[in-house]
């Protein structure tokens, strides 16, 4: 385990007492809101040997970069996800070395298994004994499993109208789910939870948003961990995420960080954010700190990346990284989704999908050259929002009973052969 020395500011530096994890950074609130990140004894990033086979599998395989031990952890099996190449999918970009980081295989089908994991280790760590999220998808039902694994209460926030297999996978878990008139008002009454009851919140509950729990980023860490090794230890020179409010981003960053440190590589990738409405990109092009909230000019199919003002924590790592910040729309989305599960066998969810609509933008841009090597990160499964894609198939192929009839609209259908004894 990791000792936990503080928090930190992400943008000015500023500290805190481990404590201050329900809270933003005060000194920057004038200008810029901030998150906070966790600040360890340098010990931890003495130079040293790699993880060997000896130190298992999973995220729980770095437990001594992490600031919960692996006997503390409240764990479902998470991390050790596939990196999978991308071949069939990368050759009409030009790409060889195009990669997949498989998220969608973890225990509740997404990454935020892995924030859920750290954040509800953390807490049980520390007494809480409630658990609180803002969710109406993957975060709500990460934080419901893990909770449950923990023996801790789960209240949910969500707003009237919510429904879908994320919400009944919520309740499954045995979360309390609580369905807000006013969208609004989920924020404030989760505030006034972790306010008045100590209850440990694992998803931004104020305004604007800085990210999630700090304790609960930490996982992300793994990500960056995991993706090295799989490389033989290189590093890849692009990373795109598809992005809301940064949790990962930042975490992979800071795992990319540890290895150099570390002496694991020797060198940072860029990192590429995929978002809908284009608030980090417009950060950039302004040059200042603020991100905008831009105008919701139409309803996005990638519900988990759906905000309109996204986060300095985004914004710092794209610039400090000299990477990008890409608006992705609802047919470049759909069209990804569908050819990355037709082509490599992946179902992932509409907002993964933005992840290599993205790649493809800086391909085009001329920012991303054909030999080098691009990891997307494939942050859940289709199976959380199957509605979207089933609107996009057309209609079954219908057979009447009789066999010789349905022989024949097969063939004139072209999914049977004309001839016989010729393969389909």
């Amino acid at each position: 385990m990791a000792q936990v020395r503080g928090l930190q500011c992400v943008r000015c530096g500023a500290r805190y007492g481990a404590d201050h994890y329900a809270q933003d950074c005060p000194a920057c609130r004038a200008v810029a809101r901030s998150n906070l990140m966790l600040s360890y004894d340098p010990a931890m990033l003495a130079p040293r040997p790699r993880p060997s086979a000896a130190d298992g599998h999973g995220l729980w395989r770095y437990g001594d970069l992490l600031p919960v031990t692996a006997s503390e952890a409240v764990s479902l099996g998470e991390g050790g996800s596939a990196l999978h190449r991308l071949d069939r999918a990368g050759a009409p970009l030009g790409l060889a070395n195009l990669f997949g980081k498989d998220e969608t295989r973890n225990p509740t089908w997404s990454f935020k298994d892995r924030l859920a994991c750290l954040a509800v280790s953390s807490a049980k760590r520390m007494g809480a004994r409630v658990i609180v999220s803002s969710s109406s998808g993957n975060a709500g039902a990460a934080a419901a499993a893990y909770a449950a694994k923990a023996g801790l209460r789960c209240v949910i926030f969500t707003f009237k109208g919510t429904s879908g297999p994320m919400l009944t996978q919520m309740r499954s878990y045995g979360a309390t789910v609580v369905a807000c008139e006013n969208k609004d008002d989920r924020w404030k009454l989760m505030e006034h939870a972790v306010r008045h009851y100590g209850w440990f919140p694992t998803s931004p509950f104020f305004g604007p948003v800085v990210g999630s729990n700090p304790y609960g980023i930490e996982g992300y860490k793994t990500l960056a961990y995991e993706i090295a090794e799989a490389l033989q230890w290189n590093v890849p020179d692009w990373c795109v995420l598809p992005v809301c409010y940064g949790d990962a981003l930042l975490g992979m960053w800071r795992g990319f960080e540890d290895m150099m440190a570390l002496g694991w590589t020797d060198r940072m990738p860029r990192m590429a954010a995929a978002e809908t409405y284009g608030s980090i990109g417009a950060a950039l092009s302004g040059g200042g700190d603020v991100l905008p909230d831009m105008r919701k000019n139409h309803e996005t199919v990638a519900v988990s990346i759906g905000a309109t003002r996204g986060t300095y924590q985004s914004l710092d790592i794209v610039r400090r990284s000299q990477g990008a910040a890409l608006t992705i729309g609802n047919d470049e989305i759909l069209r990804w989704q569908r050819l990355l599960a037709e082509q490599e066998g992946l179902f992932v969810e509409p907002s993964s999908a933005a992840s290599l609509a993205a790649v493809e933008q800086l391909v085009q841009d001329g920012r991303i050259m054909p030999l080098q090597t691009v990891v997307s990160l494939l942050t859940a499964s289709g199976l959380k929002d199957p509605a979207t894609a089933a609107l996009q198939q057309q209609d079954l192929v219908a057979v009447p009973a009789d066999f010789d009839d349905a022989v024949a609209l097969l063939t004139t259908s072209n999914i049977f052969p004309a001839a016989r004894g010729t393969s389909a």
